[in-house]
């Protein structure tokens, strides 16, 4: 039997490749981000488009059975927007992490080469928090949240509408509902990056 030797590899090679590894985890964490987004504000478009595409301000248009319909379709695109924050949230995370491996090593460079750390603007020490409220990440995340909670607003609108007469207190827990789950999203994309 031969005796087969492992192929050399340098170790700059190696770090390169790991290192554009990484990089382009970050790259995909990004596009994925906007990609998610994307979806669901074309969801919701396609259905509100799809709702005043009908008879919808016709009083005679309005039963039982539509308000139900419309409760449910909207409380579907508020789990949807809810799905949506906590893809957001998770992909945030996978591109923090993807900016831990590649700092540890830039960190790794800069002990064997001092000189390097002057070319470093990131290092693990000067890296963002992985929850940022100024980031594009949190903006994309209060933009479906704040979408979501108008969806979530709706159905309780539709669902009490298909139960109860039309009043005032109907509007203020429809409103008071959709502020709630704009809230509970946005804690709960937090809570995704703890």
């Amino acid at each position: 039997m031969p005796d087969h030797q492992p192929v050399p590899v340098k170790f700059d090679e190696l770090l390169a490749s790991e290192f554009d590894y990484i990089a382009q985890t970050a790259i995909q964490a990004h596009e994925d981000r906007a990609r998610v987004s994307s979806f669901y504000l074309i969801a919701v478009g396609s259905l509100l488009a799809a709702l005043f595409g009908t008879q919808l301000f016709d009083p005679e248009f309005f039963s039982r059975t539509v308000d139900l319909m419309f409760g449910g379709l909207f409380t579907l695109l508020t789990l949807l927007g809810t799905s949506t924050v906590m893809q957001l949230g998770r992909l945030r995370a996978a591109w923090y992490e993807s900016m831990l491996a590649m700092n540890q090593l830039k960190d790794y460079m800069m002990s064997e080469n001092e000189s390097l750390a002057k070319a470093f603007r990131w290092k693990t020490s000067t890296l963002p928090s992985k929850y940022k409220p100024g980031s594009v990440s949190h903006y994309q995340a209060v933009e479906v949240a704040l979408i979501s909670g108008l969806m979530f607003g709706a159905a309780s609108f539709f669902l009490q509408q298909a139960f109860f007469s039309s009043g005032i207190l109907q509007w203020l827990i429809s409103v008071a509902l959709g502020a709630l789950t704009v809230y509970v999203q946005l804690f709960a994309y937090r809570l995704a990056l703890k």
